[in-house]
C-alpha cells in the first residue's frame, strides 16, 4: 500500500526552480529518506506533501488523500516535525502536550509522549527554559501527539550532538517498529545508510537515484574504496591511471581511489608513492557507500 504518491511535483520561487517535475512514492511501514546538500529541494517537498506550501504543477496524494483538496483529513493523521518551530515561549511540556493534542480527534496520552521522550523530570519546565536538545525532544513529542499514521522529519538531528542523535535514530525505528510510515529528510550520509529502507538522492531539484542504500552502492559501483592520505601531495590526475582505478575523489587531505582489483591497485598506489618521495599514512579498504555515490553522481561531498 502506498502512503504518499508524488507526480511531476514542480515548485519555483521567481527564477530558481527548487523542484523540477520529481515523482516518487512512500510505502506504507517504511522509513524513506529525502538525502541532499542544503538548497537541494528536500524542504520544500516535504512541505509540500504535508500541505505547508502550494505547488506549482503536478500531484500529492497522502494515504489516498489528495493534498490540495483534503488537507484537513490529511492533517488529523500526519505528525509534523519542522527544521524550525517557534512554540509558546511560557507553556510547559505538559501544557504543551495538552494543547496540540485538542487539535486532534484522537491523541495520545501526554503520560505515554512524557515517556517516550525522557521528558517526565521536564513536564512542569517552560519550554524557553528547556535545553536544545530537549526542545528536540518536546517538538519530536508534539509530531507525536495525534498518533500520526506518517510521520515527517525535516532535518530531524541536525545542531545535536551524537547521543542526542542516536536517541532520535532510537525513536524513529520505535516509530516504525509500530507499523508507521516515516519520512525524513537529512543531510547526513550516516543517518540514511543507518534508517531508511530507501533514499532519494536529491540536488538541484531533481532525484537523481532512488533505492535503497545498499542497492544504490551496488548498481553505481563494483569497486572497492581504497582511501588513504600521504605525508606528501599525490595529485588525482595522476593517480587516475594507475591499475585497477575507476575513477578518484579527494577530500581535504583524503585521496580516494575505486578499484575492482585492490591487490593490484594497492602494490602500484605504494610503488608511485615511492616514486614521488610519498609515503601513505593510512589506508582504509571499505565497499563503496552511499557518500560514494553522491559522489559519483554530482562530483562533490554533500556538504559542499
Amino acid at each position: 500500500m502506498i502512503a504518499v504518491d508524488v507526480e511531476g511535483l514542480k515548485k519555483q520561487y521567481g527564477d530558481v526552480r527548487a523542484v523540477n517535475g520529481i515523482g516518487f512514492h512512500v510505502q506504507v511501514g517504511e522509513t524513506f529518506g529525502m538525502l541532499g546538500p542544503n538548497g537541494a529541494g528536500k524542504t520544500t517537498t516535504i512541505e509540500i506533501v504535508e500541505g505547508l506550501r502550494q505547488l506549482d504543477e503536478g500531484k500529492v496524494c497522502v494515504l489516498g488523500l489528495d493534498v490540495r483538496h483534503e488537507l484537513s483529513k490529511v492533517k488529523q493523521r500526519i505528525g509534523i516535525q519542522l527544521q524550525t518551530a517557534e512554540l509558546p515561549p511560557n507553556l510547559t511540556v505538559r501544557e504543551l502536550l495538552d494543547l496540540f493534542g485538542s487539535f486532534f480527534d484522537r491523541h495520545l496520552p501526554p503520560d505515554d509522549l512524557v515517556g517516550l521522550l525522557d521528558l517526565g523530570e521536564k513536564q512542569k519546565v517552560v519550554a524557553k527554559n528547556l535545553s536544545g536538545g530537549q526542545r528536540q525532544r518536546l517538538s519530536l513529542a508534539l509530531a507525536l501527539v495525534n498518533d500520526p499514521d506518517i510521520l515527517f522529519l525535516d532535518e530531524p538531528t541536525t545542531g545535536l550532538d551524537p547521543q542526542a542523535r542516536r536517541a532520535v535514530w532510537d525513536l524513529v525505528r520505535q516509530w516504525k517498529g509500530r507499523g508507521k510510515t516515516v519520512f525524513l529528510t537529512t543531510h547526513y550520509m550516516e543517518e540514511a545508510e543507518a534508517l531508511c529502507d530507501r533514499v532519494a538522492i536529491m540536488d538541484h531539484g531533481a532525484i537523481i537515484a532512488l533505492g535503497a542504500p545498499e542497492e544504490l552502492a551496488r548498481q553505481h559501483f563494483t569497486e572497492s574504496a581504497i582511501q588513504f592520505q600521504t605525508d606528501r601531495d599525490l595529485g588525482p590526475e595522476d593517480l587516475q591511471g594507475l591499475v585497477g582505478v575507476s575513477h578518484v575523489s579527494r577530500d581535504h587531505g583524503d585521496l580516494t581511489v575505486y578499484s575492482a582489483r585492490v591487490p593490484d591497485t594497492l602494490a602500484a598506489l605504494m610503488a608511485h608513492a615511492e616514486s614521488r618521495g610519498a609515503r601513505l599514512t593510512s589506508v582504509q579498504i571499505r565497499p563503496a557507500s552511499l557518500e560514494d555515490v553522491f559522489i559519483k553522481l554530482t562530483g562533490r561531498r554533500i556538504r559542499e
